[in-house]
């Protein structure tokens, strides 16, 4: 592809030239690469740029003079730049596919997933861009950041585009705006879902967090914003697009009435511009009346006629990893919820907690390498739902387990709750399963579609809970037989 092509309007007095391919990172560039200068937390490009250019680069993109001639070219924005290019480079994609972005801190994965699957349900061929796994119509694409980085996210939009999708439904984290890796994306719809705690060790505080959500309302056409949520309210009044609003109170464009949640599933009223429509679900919880409401209301805006729409949401089965029943066939339940923030975990559990006949068992335990702030609030959100607490691991990185559970367990200084700390997250399922007597449900909190857990030195280990609570079952068998026989 050629330089001009690339950097379209950006000015530059280079001549011409062949450019083989894109980079920000040092390890990928090449000769005759376009190497783009980013200024990171822990490494400046512009500090390489030298060597890149002797290993070959045919240019680097900088944001100021590094004293390099006319082998570099000037920016306001490496970031925004190299976003622009790696569009460039595969012919805007964006441009010609309907985008459809979510933001916020929870929700963003079952609301793509039930637009998606309305969307599909109704003719159209849909890319999913998301938390646990980009799709592709039906092709599952693995993915490793919830909101790609820029080249790699192009890349992406080609396939879809390539393999027919009309439609890209994505969740858009504040990583990926604030880091720009949505390139020149324009979204004709965006959702916004709640703002709660959370990534406070990369924002400053909740005010840079939620100036960074809001910037996905800067590229929208349509807003569609959580008015139940008072970060909700206030973008819905600050945003200048055409915008709706969603809740569960009758003053929203699109609200949730006549709500009844019961352990398999949910029925609500769903109601707008003076009508209501009965809808039944698989799902539970009133954070899925949120999430089901506001993809109801995308869908309407793209023209899927509402009887079709609620056929569509009666038949949804839900997202892995989000109020997720494990099947146990005892007496007790096990639900597996990503649930890893203190809104989430309270979220999860005042809702298990309205058809708990026994006990609410609530596992849980805090990434390291994360905000450490959070951690005694999670316990403090868990404590005031749950009879009985399990604190454990979650991904530990590089932090030592014991030292993040002494965090958690500053939150239950002034609590009544009792607890057990199991720092082996498998251990601690089975303990949890040991405990469980009838009618208890045990709620496994922060790894939800995950099946990984994260040690030192970023090793990945395998941990699929639901393979754990099959085995812990199966142990439990065994050591109950084991008893009988002695008896």
């Amino acid at each position: 592809m050629k330089l001009y092509q690339v950097l379209e309007e950006t000015a530059t007095a280079l001549p011409d030239q062949e450019i083989t391919c894109l980079a920000d990172d040092t390890r990928k560039v090449q000769p005759g690469c376009l190497f783009f200068c980013i200024r990171g937390n822990r490494f400046d490009g512009h500090d390489a740029a030298a060597e890149m250019l002797e290993q070959g680069a045919a240019a680097v993109v900088a944001e100021r003079d590094l004293g390099l001639g006319d082998r570099q070219i000037l920016v306001p924005d490496t970031r925004i730049a190299y976003g622009r290019a790696c569009a460039a480079w595969f012919d805007h994609p964006e441009r010609k596919m309907k985008m459809i972005g979510v933001t916020g801190t929870n929700g963003k994965t079952t609301m793509t997933n039930v637009i998606k699957y309305i969307l599909t349900n109704n003719g159209h061929k849909v890319g999913l861009v998301g938390t646990i796994q980009n799709e592709i119509g039906d092709e599952i694409v693995h993915t490793d950041n919830t909101t790609p980085m820029a080249f790699d996210l192009m890349q992406l939009f080609d396939r879809m585009y390539r393999a027919g999708c009309d439609t890209v439904v994505m969740e858009v984290s504040s990583f990926g705006l604030v880091q720009r890796r949505i390139g020149p994306t324009h979204f004709q719809t965006a959702v916004f879902t709640n703002l709660t705690q959370d990534h406070l060790d990369y924002h400053k505080n909740m005010e840079d967090y939620y100036q960074a959500k809001r910037m996905l309302f800067e590229v929208c056409d349509l807003a569609i914003c959580n008015i139940d949520d008072a970060y909700g309210q206030r973008l819905y009044k600050e945003i200048t697009c055409e915008k709706c609003s969603y809740g569960c109170h009758e003053n929203a464009d699109f609200y949730a009435d006549v709500i009844k949640i019961r352990p398999t599933e949910t029925s609500f009223w769903f109601c707008s511009q003076g009508k209501s429509h009965q809808v039944t679900m698989k799902m539970t919880g009133m954070f899925n009346v949120s999430n089901v409401t506001a993809a109801m209301g995308v869908c309407l805006k793209c023209g899927v006629p509402m009887e079709r729409i609620i056929a569509s949401v009666s038949r949804y089965n839900g997202v892995k990893g989000r109020c997720e029943v494990i099947p146990t066939g005892r007496d007790f339940s096990v639900i597996c919820d990503y649930a890893h923030t203190p809104d989430a975990i309270e979220n999860i559990l005042s809702n298990v907690r309205g058809y708990t006949e026994g006990r609410l068992i609530c596992l849980f335990g805090c990434g390291g390498n994360r905000d450490s702030a959070k951690r005694p609030l999670m316990a403090k959100a868990a404590a005031k739902y749950a009879d009985h607490l399990v604190i454990t691991s979650d991904n530990p990185r590089d932090e030592k387990p014991e030292a993040i559970i002494a965090d958690i367990l500053a939150g239950l200084t002034d609590s009544k709750v009792s607890y057990d700390v199991v720092v082996d997250r498998i251990e601690a399922i089975y303990h949890a399963l040991r405990i469980a007597r009838a009618g208890d449900v045990i709620v496994l909190a922060g790894k939800g579609h995950e099946d990984y857990q994260i040690l030192a030195g970023n090793k990945h280990i395998h941990l699929d809970e639901r393979e754990v609570v099959a085995k812990g079952l199966t142990l439990l068998d065994a050591a109950h037989e084991t008893t009988e026989k002695r008896d």
